[in-house]
């Protein structure tokens, strides 16, 4: 990794031993994003001794990546993301989990909807609390019945439509039992957070308030486009809160990816334009910091290309290119909404 001695100077102990990386924790996961451009970035969050214990795609199927790692080793958590139908009656997701359960793959927790209050526009799963209810009984209840831990959908806040959705269900479990009153359970709560500590903190007790005791997962957060120091402060701050905040049982932060094609800034990416971790990605690993630039500063931009007359830095990235064909990271907001279509056409 290259370690600029200057930057080191100028950082002080803070680039060396991060308090939040003092050691490794096995709430720590990866939110998988795709990586087509460069395959090989992959194998640094499975790795035994990057001390992430757990990730998911936004899919039910395990990354192809990480195809061959046993559950033991890095915990695989399929997404329902969205329903399959229009109207949620349909068995899918059931279907694929059972099956894959039945191929061998150990699945112990699985998430629900994604977002299901957003509209696709904005990256969610667009679902009325019905249509989600529907697919809930069909699916997760009967993930719950075989011993598999189901997270409840991932919504803005713990009210109105989540309200909605906990209601619906409840009178059509009901009716499937045969007129005995069934509530529809679940097992921990999913919540993203974006900005920062104190937006994060509150999002954490909203929900904590809302629905006591029940353990909480962070899938994704961060604090966007922020400056480097303003970044890693929150960093350093976020990962001590979640790490000895007891009803926090899992997080995830959104940074598993190349800086020059992230969506939320430079800073919060884990790996620089050459794919070496940043100091965020070593801190988030347990690793020492590495003082490795977010975007480099030989001037070539970040839409320019290495080459053997322009190495961008050295000679060991002579003729890499630093942007991936298709620009900036656009596939969560728009993906997503691709994905959701596309389950529905398999059908």
């Amino acid at each position: 990794m290259r370690v600029s001695t200057v930057t080191a100077t100028a950082l002080g102990p803070l680039l060396w031993v991060s308090s939040a990386a003092a050691s490794q924790s096995p709430k720590r996961g990866l939110v998988y994003t795709p990586n087509e451009n460069w395959p090989a970035d992959d194998t640094i969050w499975s790795n035994k001794t990057s001390g992430l214990t757990w990730y998911y795609n936004f899919g039910w199927n395990a990354s192809s990546a990480y195809a061959s790692v046993p559950q033991s080793q890095f915990e695989f958590v399929p997404m329902m993301w969205g329903a399959g139908s229009p109207n949620g009656t349909d068995t899918y997701f059931l279907g694929n989990i059972t099956a894959t359960a039945k191929a061998g793959r150990n699945i112990t927790h699985v998430l629900s909807f994604s977002q299901p209050d957003q509209p696709f526009t904005n990256g969610g799963s667009e679902m009325k609390p019905l249509v989600a209810a529907r697919a809930w009984v069909g699916n997760a209840v009967p993930l719950r019945e075989m011993g598999i831990k189901v997270g409840l959908p991932m919504v803005g806040d713990p009210y109105s439509w989540l309200d909605q959705f906990r209601k619906n269900c409840t009178v059509l479990l009901t009716k499937a039992k045969g007129g005995k009153e069934t509530e529809c359970e679940f097992d921990f709560v999913p919540l993203t957070s974006y900005g920062n500590f104190s937006v994060l903190s509150s999002r954490i007790g909203m929900f904590t308030a809302a629905l006591p005791d029940i353990p909480i997962w962070v899938t994704e957060f961060g604090y966007n486009n922020q400056e480097l120091n303003v970044t890693q402060a929150f960093f350093n701050e976020s990962i001590a809160y979640l790490d000895k905040t007891k009803i926090v049982e899992r997080y995830a932060w959104f940074g598993a990816f190349r800086s020059v094609v992230s969506n939320v800034g430079p800073n919060q990416a884990m790996l620089d334009p050459y794919g070496e971790l940043t100091d965020i990605g070593a801190w988030y690993l347990g690793e020492n910091g590495t003082g490795t630039a977010a975007l480099p500063t030989d001037g070539t931009g970040g839409n320019k290309s290495c080459t053997a007359d322009n190495p961008c830095g050295g000679a060991k990235n002579a003729g890499e290119s630093l942007v991936a064909e298709g620009g900036l990271m656009t596939w969560r907001w728009a993906g997503l909404c691709l994905l959701h279509l596309a389950v529905m056409v398999s059908l």
